[in-house]
C-alpha cells in the first residue's frame, strides 16, 4: 500500500524531503497540513492521512483526551522545540511575556500546539490556565494579520519559521518558551496502516534521518538544502542546525516521553489527572514501535 503521510512543510521535514525525493511516490505520498498539528490529527481523524509527523503534546493530549484515531509509532526530533511568542510590528502594551496575562492569544486551531504551549507559558508565568482565552487563526498568515489588527495580543510558533515574518517587519518576539520535552512524534491510525508497512517507512526514514543529522551534512549539505528549500538566511540555519538532535531510530520512543510529558500537561490543565496506572498500548503501537 502507499501511505499518505501528513507533515508541516517547514525546515525540520527536510529530510523526510529528500526521502520523498528518493521514493518518488512508490510506498508514500506526502499530504501538506500547513495549519500545523491540529490539522494533522483532524485529517487522521476523517481518513486524509494514514501516518502523521507532529508534535509531541498535542499527540499526547488527544490520546489522554480519548482519541482513538492514531497511536504513537516512533520519533522524528528529539531536541526541544523554540517557540517564540510573537506580537503585532507596532508599538503597543505587549513588550514582555508577562504583559500577555489576561489578554486574548491566537492560536490555529484548537488542540494544536500552539495552543497546548499557551498552557505550558500560562504554568511558567503562574498565570490560573483556567482564565486563559483563545481565538482560533487557522495558520501562520492568519496568526500575524491578528496580532497586528488587534484581535490577539500575542501568538506562538516555531522561532525559525517565524523569523522572516520578523525580519521583514511583519511582526515583533516579545520572548521564547522551549518545550520541556523532545519536540516531534510519529502517529498512525491503529488500522489503515499495515505494520510491516509502517515499519518499512520508519526503518527508511530512519536512514535519511541519519545521513541529514550526521557531521559531515551539518558542515555543509544539510545547510544547504534548508537554505535552498526554505529560502533562510545561513546564519540561522546553522544556527538551527547545532541545537537540533534527530533519533538514530524513528521507530523507537522513551516510555518517559510519554509519562513526562503527561505530567506536564495534566499540572498546565491541558489533561485531566490520570486515574490509575498509564496503559502503554492506548498510547502506543506495540506491533511497531520498540519502548526504551
Amino acid at each position: 500500500m502507499v501511505l499518505r503521510i501528513g507533515y508541516v512543510r517547514e525546515h525540520f521535514c527536510s529530510p523526510l524531503l529528500q526521502f520523498e525525493a528518493e521514493d518518488k511516490g512508490s510506498t508514500f505520498t506526502l499530504v501538506e497540513c500547513p495549519s500545523g498539528t491540529g490539522q494533522l490529527i483532524s485529517r487522521l481523524t476523517k481518513d486524509e492521512i494514514d501516518i502523521a509527523i507532529a508534535l509531541t503534546d498535542p499527540l499526547i493530549a488527544g490520546i489522554a483526551k480519548g482519541s482513538e484515531a492514531y497511536k504513537l509509532v516512533g520519533s522524528y526530533v528529539t531536541s526541544p522545540l523554540r517557540w517564540a511568542v510573537i506580537t503585532g510590528h507596532k508599538p503597543s502594551a505587549y513588550n514582555q511575556i508577562s504583559d500577555l496575562q489576561g489578554s486574548t492569544i491566537g492560536i490555529s486551531r484548537n488542540g494544536s500546539g500552539s495552543q497546548t504551549m499557551a498552557y505550558v507559558m500560562a504554568l511558567q508565568q503562574d498565570w490560573p490556565t483556567s482564565e486563559l482565552k483563545f481565538q482560533v487563526n487557522n495558520d501562520i498568515r492568519g496568526l500575524i494579520n491578528s496580532v497586528n489588527d488587534g484581535t490577539t495580543s500575542a501568538f506562538m510558533w516555531e522561532w525559525f519559521t517565524t523569523k522572516p515574518f520578523a525580519d521583514a517587519g511583519e511582526c515583533r518576539f516579545i520572548g521564547q518558551v522551549p518545550t520541556p520535552w523532545p519536540s516531534w512524534l510519529i502517529a498512525a491510525h491503529p488500522t489503515r496502516g499495515e505494520p510491516a508497512a509502517v515499519r518499512t517507512f520508519l526503518n527508511n526514514l530512519s536512514r535519511h534521518v541519519r545521513a541529514f543529522a550526521s557531521t559531515e551534512a551539518r558542515a555543509g549539505p544539510s545547510v544547504k538544502f534548508v537554505m535552498d528549500t526554505f529560502g533562510y538566511p545561513e546564519t540561522d540555519v546553522k544556527e538551527w542546525l547545532d541545537a537540533v538532535e534527530y533519533p538514530e531510530d524513528c521507530s523507537t520512543i522513551p516510555w518517559n516521553v510519554i509519562t513526562d510529558t503527561l505530567g506536564v500537561l495534566q499540572q498546565a490543565g491541558v489533561v485531566a489527572p490520570s486515574e490509575g496506572a498509564i496503559k502503554r498500548d492506548q498510547f502506543v503501537n506495540l506491533d511497531v514501535v520498540t519502548l526504551v
